[in-house]
């Protein structure tokens, strides 16, 4: 499986999507800042993931959540998470 995952930076309250065939082991390289993008905005938390069967799939998909109608989708998806 490939996963598409959204992070959420609690400092800036910015989105960071991004895609893996390891969820876990890349969270927590986000959590130790081991990831050049996001080392300077943690806290992070995982607050979206999606599983494809395989990387072309989960890139596709990326690459849709980082679009305008992408992000509508993210926040319309997470409308009652987002506003607490």
């Amino acid at each position: 499986m490939h996963y598409v995952y959204v992070l959420m930076s609690l400092k800036d309250k910015k989105f960071y999507t991004g895609y893996t065939k390891d969820l876990k082991s890349r969270f927590e390289l986000h959590q130790k800042r081991k990831v050049e993008s996001t080392k300077d905005r943690g806290p992070l938390v995982l607050i979206y993931y999606e599983a494809c069967l395989n990387q072309q799939d989960a890139t596709h998909r990326e690459k849709y959540l980082k679009t305008y109608l992408g992000k509508l989708f993210l926040r319309n998806r997470l409308k009652s998470y987002l506003t607490g």
